[in-house]
């Protein structure tokens, strides 16, 4: 029975410690090769062993984790984070960080751009002069 509960698949893994949102995701990334255990991709049938150390590329982040412990079930991300160790490299968080302050929001900075209504209404006086 203990034999049992220590089979643990990958992609049932990575779904209960919050790195995809779903166990299908999780999955479909092994699938295409973004889950990797030593530099060599790997189904999402396998098993998850304590110390292992997994490279995993999401969308948002590049990771690398080493097991720490085996979780069957989801749980809430303050506890999940309990079950490995993040062991990125610091150029990745540089990235990250550099990435995030970057970001454009879309939105224009005041007073550039296209006029406000009152500039409008200048620069239509300005012209019928």
């Amino acid at each position: 029975m203990n034999d049992a509960k220590e089979k643990l698949r990958i992609d049932k893994y990575l779904w209960a410690i919050r790195i995809f949102k779903t166990r299908s995701m999780a999955s479909e990334a092994c699938d295409k090769g973004k889950v990797k255990y030593h530099g060599d991709s790997i189904k999402a049938s396998r098993n998850v062993h304590i110390d292992d150390e997994y490279e995993i590329k999401t969308e948002a982040k590049r990771w690398r984790i080493k097991v720490s412990g085996l979780l069957h079930n989801r749980v809430q991300y303050s506890e999940a984070v309990k079950y490995y160790i993040d062991i990125t490299p610091a150029e990745e968080i540089e990235r990250l960080q550099y990435q995030a302050s970057s970001f454009h929001t879309g939105k224009r900075l005041s007073k550039v751009g296209r006029p406000t209504k009152k500039e409008r209404r200048d620069i239509g006086d300005f012209l019928d002069e």
